[in-house]
């Protein structure tokens, strides 16, 4: 944010440097055509009538004219480069605070692991610091309308992906078929995003294959889509090669950093995941999205 506001004060700098160059050019332009004597008539160059000589004489109001055209149009990109600015002040000084992400009890105990995944971050080792976010956040997706590409679980129902329950016992999280599975979240508005935690399934320290979510403010994700995360190295969901990390399912769930993306703003959420390390099947327990409504 930093970066931008020195940016844009660049700007500014330099756009009022223009307005003075023009300025200076078009006043001395002014100065030297008033300053100009006249040229003298020769005793063998006759004198033009005076209505050649009317449109030939240049008239003082075509350079005032067009040095407050210059102006002007130098003042309006001003006043433009002022307000970004402004606007970019104002988000940079919002409040953040830490926001208040239900956490649920942990099932195993110790550092997971090494999966010998492909691409796999290493455990933090120690709980994840709090994530800041605009005051007046809030989970935006609880009890949300929730839809999937398995209308009929193996095991639990679909809504149970955004009521709250994020415990890993039985009866607690929904199991999807095998092969590459999505789940959409209607957030039945449109809100300005900031984080998404998802946990899929934290019973045991598992790795889920091709995590990708993506947002869009169509249901259809036909258009409007943008990709917020992506694991899937190998484009085995035919959604794009991904370059995030794969990772250790915990009770922390997995924290999606929208703040540092521009607060994205969207209606649907969409996670796809495609198996993990125990077995081909697709798991969720639930999903947070953490922002505000657009005013």
């Amino acid at each position: 944010m930093k970066k931008e506001l020195d940016f844009m004060v660049r700007v500014i700098l330099l756009t009022a440097l223009a307005v003075a160059l023009c300025l200076g050019a078009s006043c001395k332009k002014t100065t030297d055509n008033e300053a100009a004597p006249a040229p003298q008539q020769t005793e063998t160059e006759p004198a033009a009538p005076p209505e050649q000589a009317e449109q030939a004489a240049p008239t003082e109001e075509e350079p005032a004219t067009a040095m407050e055209a210059v102006a002007g149009a130098v003042a309006e990109k001003v006043e433009e480069a002022a307000t970004t600015v402004k606007e970019a002040a104002q988000a940079a000084t919002a409040k953040l605070v830490p926001v208040d992400i239900e956490l649920p009890k942990p099932m195993f105990v110790g550092t997971p692991q090494d999966t010998k995944v492909e691409n796999l971050e290493k455990p933090l080792g120690k709980p994840r610091p709090p994530f800041l976010a605009p005051e007046g956040t809030t989970n935006v997706a609880r009890d949300k309308p929730i839809s999937g590409s398995d209308e009929e679980p193996i095991i639990g129902d679909i809504e149970m992906i955004t009521d709250g329950d994020k415990e890993a016992a039985d009866g607690s999280y929904v199991e999807l078929g095998p092969f590459a599975q999505y789940i959409t979240i209607d957030l039945e508005e449109q809100c300005e995003l900031y984080a998404i935690v998802a946990w899929h399934y934290h019973k045991q320290p598992r790795v889920y294959f091709d995590v990708v979510v993506q947002l869009s403010n169509d249901p259809d994700f036909i258009a409007d889509v943008t990709t917020v995360f992506n694991n899937d190295i190998d484009n085995s969901a035919g959604l794009g090669i991904g370059t995030d990390k794969h990772y250790t399912e915990t009770n922390e769930g997995k924290l999606i950093d929208l703040l540092s993306k521009g607060s994205p703003k969207a209606r649907y959420v969409r996670l796809y995941s495609n198996g993990n390390t125990s077995n081909d099947l697709n798991h969720y327990i639930e999903v947070d999205v953490y922002g505000k409504p657009v005013e």
